[in-house]
């Protein structure tokens, strides 16, 4: 596996003052951040505090309501079909759930990005993906079905899946969720490589602080609607701010709301449901 181009923009994705939000609902604002090349970013914050909302922006699932979200330099927000489908094929995502597909053994699962967007002959593709099964530790379960391997495994094929088009941007979606210690350290282990060796820009949505902060070279923590907090491991592992240190240390008091925020959307059924009581 090679290193990007040098025709590979400095930051595989940008986001310049993005709000996200789903309706009349705003989710995040305010929100800038980069991911250049090679970088491992990972992006924190509690549950409901917005993380998967910038994954979705990321791959064009959701237009930001303010600012920009740059992808290869390209403003996915003002891209045609087409041209959010090429920026698509540039990366790669690990989805929460795995989102395998159970009609398809482990190997065709791995091997369904490369039938679908190259044209690499069988020798070709059966290299590629036992490569890499390989690189998370299931060479040996090519042949199972999905319905055959457990949770874990289910989660390093889809992790294998995800970067066997060796994207030049991976976005990971709770990568460590139900994995055991061991495949966890491997896991994250996993994920620096894989940076390293392709040059690619590797995003984490996660709530896992001691492998992330392993890993990353910068950090993004949301939270209250905005960006709590930016910058290396050790400088958020040092910084004095209330929220920062009770998402760091897990602690049941400080700023972090247990309750998810009203929204428009609620006070509307909720008007609903009293009128029907009435």
């Amino acid at each position: 596996m090679s290193a990007q181009t040098s025709s590979t923009p400095e930051f595989a994705l940008r986001l310049e003052g993005v709000a996200l939000g789903y309706g009349d609902f705003t989710v995040l604002r305010d929100i800038s951040m980069d991911v250049r090349a090679g970088q491992v970013v990972a992006v924190m914050g509690g549950s409901g505090s917005g993380k998967t909302t910038l994954l979705r922006a990321a791959t064009g699932q959701i237009t930001a309501q303010h600012g920009r979200v740059l992808a290869f330099g390209q403003d996915i927000g003002n891209a045609t079909r087409d041209e959010v489908q090429s920026l698509r094929k540039r990366m790669g995502v690990l989805f929460q759930q795995g989102a395998l597909f159970t009609d398809l053994n482990v190997f065709e699962n791995v091997a369904f990005p490369l039938r679908e967007h190259t044209r690499l002959d069988e020798t070709d593709v059966t290299e590629r993906v036992l490569d890499k099964l390989d690189a998370v530790g299931l060479r040996a379960a090519a042949h199972l079905k999905v319905s055959e391997i457990s949770g874990g495994m289910a989660r390093r094929v889809a992790l294998a899946r995800a970067v066997v088009l060796e994207p030049e941007l991976i976005l990971y979606d709770e990568p460590f969720a139900g994995l055991d210690p061991i495949s966890l350290g491997i896991t994250a282990r996993l994920i620096r490589s894989l940076a390293d060796r392709l040059g690619c820009a590797s995003v984490l949505i996660t709530h896992d602080v001691h492998e992330s902060f392993a890993i990353a070279d910068q950090v993004y923590l949301v939270g209250r609607g905005k960006l709590a907090a930016a910058g290396t491991p050790q400088t958020l592992s040092a910084s004095d701010d209330p929220y920062v240190q009770q998402f760091l240390k897990g602690e049941p008091d400080g700023p972090v709301a247990f309750q998810y925020p009203e929204t428009p959307a609620f006070q509307k059924w909720l008007s609903e449901q009293k009128r029907r009581k009435a």
